[in-house]
Order: structure tokens, then sequence, then C-alpha cells
């Protein structure tokens, strides 16, 4: 690949050439063609779009497009978020971290995977992935919970990555998040915002190749049906047909029509679809040997890249929002959700490496499932004021129920592999037997409130309380017993901000979260929901009269009523377990000057077990690095005889990480640099980007001793866009 490289180079720089002749002189100026901007109702937990001003504004002032123009001042600076409090709220009047990742960066970094965008947020790790298949992420050392639009991504639907053509924002709450989101860990929210409907003609037509034979075709249409404009669509599609460095071939089709009517200037509905069918190999990656990861090719597949799993997941979302008057609106939404997953030829998984620490012993199987999900929101947002004191109350209900039917047959084991060896491996077919098959029913219900009190300008307060109930007893199919599980749990939320001066806030915060369990103790008692607690102090600031932002926090966050073994009977499990994370994050984001746009985060993330009869206490928690960070800059020409060319550059660190619990081996640090080059102007959006320019060989994700995912070598990604 190094020896390959000058003519990659070259025949790139041949690609961003070529489109800026065809554009010439008379093609559009760029102040002529805007990228669509969001004006639609926003779905539950989306904000109000903001308009992007000429200048930039002074703190709170007019807000920012949620896609903005396609000029050398595009700017990755967002002043409101609406994941953190559910209600349009300035970023600096919020007290907790929040960090928002626009399209723009999206773009220019050319991140197909959604994993690529998140590396602009500290503290958030890829988890696991099954190279490539899916991502979980780590967010203060502890598994984020994922949303889209609010509305919850069970953990199945986690098994299908994002689609990043679709995606407007992604918007990150930090610390426990149960008030507003329910079922949570105690590490925060990331809650991906999806295009919406434009009010006026649009379409873009994208291509994307890239090395591994790596293809992909993007269509983004939109625009008003009617004369009046009162009902307008969004049309995203995909098709993806790519090969990896592993030899992992794969194709995805997505596509996602919304539509947005108007009724009247005061009710809204909202209609939208997702559809993914993604098909691609389960690939476990490399194992560990030893203390570290078997020094092997990372290339090196041994499950075979021919055994798909085919995932067909679909969304469908309606949302009605009304204004009562004008302090007084309420959203009203609801989602279904169906995901189906099948072999059609029987998955090689491993089981254990063998003493010799060469030896892999591997089991053939398969495991169809089928899980659907039905959610209900009811918000109601009344904004009073009492005296001097201004406030935003709102009142929620939610309703869930998901079904999980899962049935796991098995060939067994069907020999070992040697890791030292290049395929092809000679394995044992026997008889496809049932080993597990199970019925999961899971109910929810959901009550919230909260008050988002405004003394002043200077002196704000946050408090919100909610009550869950869960209920999700699992039947086994094969026997017949039914394990109960359910719980019920009270979550708080308190916050205080105070602004010294208009373009600086110093917050504190404390919150907590819970997460169901199941399972049943010794004596049959079901499990309560596993609770985290989590306290926040920090400062944000609008820098350079606003088109910088940055926030400074230091956390703690305690994660109790962990499953660990029984000490009288260690093949059962007791609620005594105790995790905890405490760190340093700092993010800035923002535009230096008109054009140079900037990112620079760093986390101190000291995640560890304190309280255990399993594992020893003081063990750090996996995939949780002590020390990560990440700087991106981009440069466009916004004027003269180089209007519409640019530049972008960044580096992205990530510290050794222990790959479990018993801190049996560890995943080494890394440095990751990528580069990209553009040209952007009138209907042609043209961009190169180099990824893992240096070619460095690292571990991306590390789910245990025989699940770590590498990551990619050096990589070419060419996009060609025409709007139209």
């Amino acid at each position: 690949m190094s020896a390959l490289r000058p003519f990659v180079v070259c025949g790139c720089l041949g690609l961003l050439v070529a489109p800026a002749v065809l554009a010439g002189e008379g093609a559009p100026r760029l102040s002529q063609l805007e990228r669509p901007s969001t004006e639609a109702a926003p779905l539950l937990g989306q904000a109000v779009p903001e308009p992007q001003p000429a200048a930039a504004p002074p703190p709170g002032d007019a807000e920012d497009l949620d896609e903005v123009t396609v000029t050398g001042t595009s700017t990755y600076r967002r002043s409101r978020s609406s994941t953190a409090t559910k209600t349009d709220t300035p970023i600096l009047d919020t007290p907790q971290s929040v960090q928002v990742i626009p399209r723009q960066v999206i773009e220019d970094q050319g991140a197909v995977r959604v994993r690529e965008a998140l590396r602009n947020v500290s503290g958030v790790y890829l988890a696991g992935d099954a190279s490539g298949r899916f991502e979980i992420y780590n967010l203060r050392g502890f598994t984020a919970s994922t949303f889209t639009n609010a509305f919850s991504a069970n953990v199945f639907e986690s098994l299908v990555f994002p689609e990043s053509a679709n995606i407007e924002r992604v918007e990150v709450l930090k610390g426990p998040s149960s008030v507003l989101f329910g079922r949570a860990e105690p590490s925060g929210v990331i809650n991906f915002v999806t295009k919406k409907p434009l009010d006026r003609p649009y379409a873009a037509l994208g291509f994307t190749a890239g090395s591994y034979d790596f293809y992909r075709t993007t269509v983004d249409l939109s625009g008003p049906l009617t004369a009046e404009g009162n009902l307008a669509y969004r049309l995203n599609a995909v098709y993806e047909d790519a090969n990896n460095f592993r030899g992992n071939q794969a194709r995805r089709v997505f596509f996602s029509p919304v539509v947005v009517w108007k009724a009247s200037p005061d009710t809204t509905l909202t209609f939208e679809v997702e559809h993914y069918r993604d098909n691609r190999p389960l690939d476990s990656g490399i194992p560990a040997v030893g203390t570290g990861i078997a020094p092997i090719p990372y290339s090196r597949n041994f499950y075979g890249p021919e055994r798909l799993v085919v995932s067909n997941l679909t969304r469908v979302t309606a949302l009605v929002e009304h204004r009562f008057a004008e302090n007084l609106t309420m959203r009203t939404g609801g989602r279904y959700t169906s995901w189906f997953q099948n072999y059609p030829r029987d998955f090689v998984s491993p089981v254990s490496l063998l003493e010799d620490n060469r030896s892999l012993s591997v089991l053939i199987g398969n495991t169809p499932a089928l899980r659907e999900s039905t959610t209900f929101q009811n918000d109601l947002v009344w904004k009073p004021r009492t005296g001097s004191v201004d406030h935003t109350v709102l009142f929620g209900l939610e309703l869930g129920k998901f079904t999980n039917a899962v049935t796991f047959s098995s060939r067994g084991e069907a020999g070992v592999i040697d890791i030292f060896q290049p395929p092809p491996y000679a394995l044992a077919v026997n008889p496809l037997l049932p080993v597990s098959s199970s019925f999961t029913p899971t109910n929810s219900f959901g009550v919230y409130l909260q008050d988002q009190v405004s003394f002043s300008e200077s002196f704000k307060l946050v408090l919100g309380g909610r009550y869950d109930t869960v209920s999700a007893p699992l039947t086994n199919l094969l026997t017949g017993s039914v394990s109960p599980s359910e719980g019920q749990a009270f979550s708080p939320r308190v916050g205080l901000l105070y602004k010294p001066a208009p373009e600086v806030s110093l917050f504190a915060n404390f919150n907590q979260s819970f997460a169901p369990t199941t399972g049943v103790s010794i004596a049959g008692t079901p499990f309560v929901p596993t609770r985290g607690s989590g306290y926040e102090v920090g400062a944000k600031a609008d820098l350079l009269a606003g088109r910088l932002f940055a926030n400074l926090a230091l956390y703690k966050i305690a994660r109790t009523n962990v499953l660990t073994a029984d000490p009288t009977s260690p093949s059962f499990s007791i609620q005594v377990g105790e995790q905890e994370s405490q760190g340093v994050e700092f993010d800035i984001t923002g535009e230096i000057l008109p054009g140079w746009n900037v990112i620079a985060t760093y986390a101190y993330t000291d995640a560890k077990i304190s309280r255990d009869n399993t594992f020893a206490v003081g063990n750090r928690l996996p995939t949780a690095p002590l020390h990560g960070g990440s700087f991106w800059s981009s440069y466009r020409a916004p004027d003269g005889p180089l209007e519409g060319w640019g530049i972008g550059a960044g580096v992205f660190v990530v510290g050794e990480r222990f790959g479990d619990l018993t801190n049996s081996y560890v995943a080494p640090g890394y440095t990751r640099v990528d580069a990209a080059l553009y040209y952007r102007r009138g209907w042609l959006n043209a961009a190169i980007n180099f990824k893992n320019l240096l070619d460095a060989r690292y571990i991306e994700a590390s789910a245990s001793r025989l699940f770590n995912s590498p990551g990619a070598p050096f990589t070419v990604q060419g996009t060609v866009e025409v709007r139209f």
C-alpha cells in the first residue's frame, strides 16, 4: 500500500482538478446556492432551526442554521440544543455538558460511519463493532445510550449502525439523563437528529469511491408538494457496495422518506420512515494473546467473509405538534420499530484460545431473531411567568413495549484454527441443534416533570424528576420456565447556572439514572434496576464574538447495583457491585476566522471498579483510556482566486485501554492522522479524504479477549456531489 500511495494521491488530486474545470467561471457563486436548511417542524428532541447570520452574532442572539451555506464561512459552531432539556435552549444557558456535531463536520471529515464524527467529542470511544457490523460507544467510562430524534434506540437497533447520509447533526448529552430519557446508562445520551423537509426545491446526487473497492451512491431530494408550501417532503437514499481491508464484502440499501404537513399556523404533522437492509459478515476480529493483541496481520480473517448476516431494520415515526397559545405547546409522537436478523449461512464464532496461545477453538451456529418495539411520547411545554421569574415547564408521559424473540442453534465446536496460519481452515460440520430459545416482552411507563427557572439573565435553575416502571419477564421456550424481572425508580435532576458575564457560564448539576437488570437471586428475588448518580461542575464560554465555543467539565459518576458473584453460591449473582468514573473534559468548537474552523477535545477518564466479589477492586473499566483527545481544523477560501478550494487536517489520539474487567490484556494506544482537500463551488461539491495518513496499526475497539476490532490502514476516499 505504501508503494502505491503517491499514485493514489495524484489520482485523487486529479479528481479535484477536473470538477474545478467543469465548474468554470460561469458557475453560480457560492452565495447563490445554499445547502438545505431544516425549517420544518422538528421531531421530539430536535431544536428549532437557526438562521445563519451574515456576521457573528452576540451570545444568545440569532440561531445557527442546522445546515449552513456551502461557502468558506460555513461554521462548526452551534449555539442551541434540545437534547439536554427537550426544549429549545441555548447551550450557554444549559447547566450540563452537551456537544453538537453538525452536518458540516460530517461532510468535511468524510465521515461515512458515525463513529468518525463522534471522535470529535471528548470522552467518546468505540466500545464494540464486530469489525464494522455495528457501533456501540463508551462515554465517560460506561456504555452510552443512543437515541434517534429523542426516541430510544434499543440495543437491537445498535446492531445496525446509523446512516450518516441521513443525519443532520449529533447531540451528545453527558452524565446521567434518565429524567428526560428514561432507561439510560449513567454515562450520557447520544442523540442522532435526522434531516427534515425543506421549503424550497433541492436535489443532490453524490458518489463516493475509496480504497478496497468501496463504492457508495447517495440521493437527497426535498421541496414543497403544494403551491402554498404547507406540505413538504424529503427523501434520502443510499446504496453501498463495499469491501474492506479484511476482505469483508458488504452491501447496504437505505431510504428515508419524510413528509411534513403544516395543517394550520399552530399545528404541524410529521411522518417519517427509515429502512435499512444491511448485509455484512459477522467478524470477531483479532484475539488477545497473553497481555496484548495477537501479533498477526490485522487483515487476517478467520471467520469467512462469505458468511453474511442479513439485517432488516424499519422505523416508522409520527409526530403532531400543536400550539394552544403563545406559551403553551404540546408534542405527541409515536414510533414503531421492527428488526429482523437472519444468517443465510451459519456463522463461525470463537469459543476460546487454548493454552498454546495459537489454537483458537470455534463453533458454528445460527441465531435468527425478531424484535419489535412501540414507543409513545407526549410532552407539554408551558412557559409561564411568576413575577420577575420566567419558567419553562415540561410535563411528559412515555409508554413503551419491546418484544424480543431469539433462537440460538449450534453445530457445536467445529475444531480449532491456528491463528498464525492464513486461511483456509478445515472445520467439522455437525448437526444443527437448538441451544436456547427465548421470548421477552418488556413493558415500560415513565412520567416526568421539569422546570427551567430563569431568575434573571445571569442566574438559572433546572429542577426535574421522573418515575419509571419496567417489567421484562423472560420465557425459556425450550423449558417453559419464566424468569421475572421488574423494577421501578425515581430519578431526580438539579442544575444551577450562573453567568458572571453574558458570554461566560459557570454550572453545576446532580443527576441520577436507572437501567433495568434481568435475572433473579438464589432466593428467586428479581434484581432491581442498576442506578447511576453523577455530579458535574464546569464552565462554558463564547469566544471571538460568539464564533468559538468552549466547554470545561469535571465530573464523578457512580454506578451501583451492579451484578457480581454471590460469595455463598458463585453460580448465582447478587447486586452489591459498584463502578465509578471521574475525570476532566475540554471541548472547543467554532470558527477562528472566516472560513477557518476548528474542533479540539481532551478527556481524562479514570473509570474503575470500586466494589465487587468477582473482579479486583481498582481494576480499570474496559475500552476507556485514561487519556484521549483530538484536533481537527479546516479552511475554505471565502472569496478571491481560490474561492471554493479548501483543506482540512486532524489528529485523533487514544491511549491504551484494557479489554476486560480482569485487566488481563491491553489494547495499545494509537495516533491517527487524517487530511482532506475540497472544492465546493456553485452546484459542485468535490472532496478527497485521506484517512490514517501515516498508516498506523491500531485496535479500534476491544470488547473481550476474543473480540478485538482492528482499525483500517491508510485509505483514500473521493466524493463528487452535484446539487440542483
